[in-house]
């Protein structure tokens, strides 16, 4: 026998404290009365008489404190306690339970029309072949299932390829709602959804759950905001944009999910939209990545023109006139576009890589030693490069 709970801390009609919207719904209070919503819609012999705003739901007060005396003297046939307001609705069953505790018997209690309840031995059950398989799972929580229709696995009668837990499907029907509840699997929702009903699984009449959570969809309506090319030449960031001149932001016109500055990708002025690869073909758009941006990128506008077909020079010539401008040796030789094949960058460059240096020379590789006339040779003040310049 459960310990019985006060008026005020617990519902009157079964006589617990638990108030989880998921099992209970509602809970309901007025003065020093207390009801789950679960057990008023389902107490035998109490019915809405009042408008929808009257009450609890409906249900007049003067009506749930009759059915309260009415009750108070019925034992429950589970846990033994008074108080037990539900009626098994098969004619010849005298079984009484509250709601709890007949859901936690395998009693089944349905949430449409009459809104009635059965007992263990006389609840609707499934009639369903479900598809053999090796492992059966639960289609939502993907934990094991008993393969066949029983009071805790449910089977859609569509597809009988999709088993649930109970408590799973339950906990979807309340967040889907009338309006979104489905198979998971088939999809199927008119068959699926009458026979979840007939099985006790409630479906609110409302919309789901993430269509009326505030901020719930925030980030759909964030725009792309950013330059996604290999190099961004904004001194002040790749989220930096304007509304004109060479740091105005275009955003890839067909998928909006890649952007790129008009400098960055040397973008006439007077165009109005670009396309990234992935949008304007294989081999002819530009890739809108942070990988390393190659001579044989391009972009396309609007216009059908070819941007960038020439970027990549330009691109590295931009990276070492910004990353090794400390390592220049003689002012005269700071662009690295006129400076002889012979020249040396140093060893040990920072931000610069092989791969960066050959593409401005050639295949030829960076040297170890300066080849300047020893004449023109003068101590290197960075501290990494060990010798002199």
């Amino acid at each position: 026998m459960r310990p019985s709970v006060s008026e005020e801390e617990g519902c009157r009609l079964c006589r617990r404290a638990e108030h989880d919207p998921d099992i209970y719904g509602d809970t309901c209070r007025q003065d020093r009365l207390c009801i789950h919503e679960n057990c008023l819609y389902h107490a035998s012999g109490l019915y809405q008489r009042g408008a929808d705003d009257e009450g609890f739901f409906g249900f007049l007060i003067p009506d749930i404190e009759e059915v309260l005396q009415r009750v108070a003297q019925k034992r429950c046939c589970v846990c033994q306690n008074q108080g037990a307001s539900v009626r098994c609705h098969h004619g010849r069953c005298s079984r009484t339970f509250h709601y709890p505790c007949g859901r936690e018997r395998g009693c089944i209690s349905q949430f449409f029309g009459e809104y009635r309840s059965f007992c263990w031995q006389h609840r609707p059950t499934q009639h369903v072949r479900p598809l053999q398989q090796d492992n059966p799972q639960c289609a939502i929580c993907l934990e094991a299932v008993e393969g066949r229709p029983t009071y805790t696995t449910l089977v859609c009668p569509s597809c009988t390829g999709a088993q649930f837990h109970r408590h799973c499907i339950q906990a979807q029907a309340l967040r889907a709602a009338l309006h979104h509840f489905r198979c998971p699997l088939c999809q199927d929702m008119q068959t699926f959804q009458a026979e979840m009903f007939r099985l006790g699984i409630k479906i609110p009449d409302r919309d789901a759950a993430w269509e009326v959570e505030e901020g719930a969809f925030h980030d759909l309506y964030q725009r792309h905001s950013s330059c996604d090319t290999g190099l961004c030449l904004c001194p002040l960031g790749r989220d930096h944009s304007e509304n004109t001149g060479p740091w105005r932001m275009l955003l890839c016109s067909s998928c909006g999910s890649c952007g790129t500055h008009q400098h960055c990708s040397a973008i006439a002025e007077d165009v109005e939209s670009w396309e990234c690869s992935g949008c304007s073909g294989v081999g002819t758009g530009k890739k809108c990545s942070t990988g390393t941006w190659s001579p044989q990128t391009r972009g396309r506008t609007s216009s059908g023109e070819d941007v960038g077909a020439t970027m990549g020079t330009d691109m590295c010539t931009a990276l070492i006139s910004r990353t090794l401008q400390p390592l220049q040796c003689q002012p005269r030789r700071s662009d690295p576009r006129t400076a002889p094949s012979s020249w040396h960058f140093g060893s040990s460059t920072r931000g610069c890589d092989t791969a960066t240096l050959s593409c401005l020379r050639g295949s030829q590789q960076p040297r170890s030693h300066c080849a300047l006339p020893a004449s023109e040779q003068r101590p290197c003040w960075l501290k990494r490069h060990s010798g002199v310049c």
